[in-house]
């Protein structure tokens, strides 16, 4: 429980509605550069969403609270020694990264996202509202930021792994690294969103048989349209070099028709206007792969720079070293700002108090 729960060392603390006098009792302070309290209603509010639906025993209740105020501490205290370093995130840096959650499901979606649908999305995956979302991920960029700032060399020390161990994880997971008949293609798509009207859902199809009869067989001209689609004010979207594998994981996203046109065109056809749960697309097909098992020199069929098995596996056991060494760093960090003088005080007799 404790290796799982430091691995995100940041919470948020949200206060519930209604407390009692126990609740205003402060469990905790931290006193780093100045006096911040912890109080009992926090830590209820966030011991709860753990222990809600368990059998726990007196003694795995405290254990498992004090565990949880360790971390509500640990936060607060890197973040003051953060503060005190004068270690901030701007506006623009944290606008920046949710940027690239926008691009992300934009992606995912097929269709740029509106501020209410994107919330909407935030809250149902996090269970937060956007802005208190943003201010957990403003805490944890300034904790990383921070940690980088204390172990500078804390990457390059971890050591690549050997082809041996790259071998074994290949071997070991070897059944994973099949690659179902897939195709690659670009796409020009008139988005729908949720709840489109009868109106709507007519004019994004004739939009789309408009373009398609502009494009005709002619693939410069589909080429061409994909460029326009991806600037403001088309009207559509588009992209290249998508990936789609032939697997049931896709019905529900694309449906059956979509998966049954694209598998029948040959390489460089382009299809007729194909209605989707997202809206109505034009496809063209760029690339067409058989199934088979994959071995370590073979090309991953996905977006970005080309990658084999072998680097594919390669990285996720550097990232998971990384991480390791992360945590291991995190937990020096914090056993020193903790054994600073007055650092924190803490009242365990509360652990108890609900």
């Amino acid at each position: 429980m404790k290796r799982l729960l430091s691995i995100c060392l940041l919470f948020l603390l949200i206060p519930a509605l209604g407390f009692t006098q126990t609740d205003l009792q402060t469990i905790a302070t931290v006193n780093l550069i100045r006096s911040e309290p912890i109080m009992v209603k926090q830590l209820r509010t966030e011991t709860e969403k753990i222990e809600a639906g368990r059998t726990l025993s007196t003694e795995e209740k405290r254990k498992l609270r004090l565990e949880i105020l360790n971390l509500m501490i640990d936060e607060k205290l890197i973040l003051q020694a953060a503060e005190q370093e004068r270690i901030s995130v701007t506006e623009n840096e944290l606008n920046s990264y949710f940027q690239q959650i926008r691009a992300s499901i934009t992606q995912s979606l097929g269709k740029r996202p509106t501020d209410t649908e994107f919330a909407s999305l935030i809250k149902g995956q996090t269970g937060m509202e956007l802005p208190a979302y943003r201010d957990l991920i403003r805490k944890q960029l300034v904790a990383q930021q921070y940690l980088r700032s204390k172990k500078p060399g804390l990457e390059s020390s971890v050591k690549a792994p050997t082809e041996a161990e790259i071998l074994d994880t290949y071997n070991l997971y070897k059944t994973q690294f099949v690659q179902p008949d897939t195709v690659r293609f670009s796409y020009i798509q008139v988005p729908l969103g949720g709840g489109a009207t009868a109106v709507e859902k007519n004019q994004a199809r004739e939009s789309a048989d408009r373009i398609l009869r502009d494009i005709g067989s002619n693939t410069a001209k589909f080429d061409e349209a994909v460029i326009r689609g991806q600037t403001q004010g088309a009207g559509y979207i588009s992209e290249e070099g998508r990936y789609l594998p032939r697997n049931p994981q896709l019905l529900d996203s694309v449906g059956q028709n979509f998966l049954n046109i694209a598998f029948s065109l040959p390489q460089g056809a382009i299809s007729g206007v194909i209605e989707t749960p997202q809206g109505f697309l034009i496809i063209k097909i760029t690339g067409t792969y058989e199934m088979k098992t994959l071995t370590l020199n073979d090309v991953l069929l996905q977006p970005g720079p080309p990658m084999t098995v072998r680097e594919q596996i390669a990285g996720t056991l550097t990232q998971r070293r990384l991480q390791e060494a992360t945590i291991k760093a995190q937990e020096e960090l914090i056993a020193e700002l903790r054994a600073r003088r007055n650092a924190v005080t803490v009242r365990e007799n509360f652990l108890l108090s609900w």
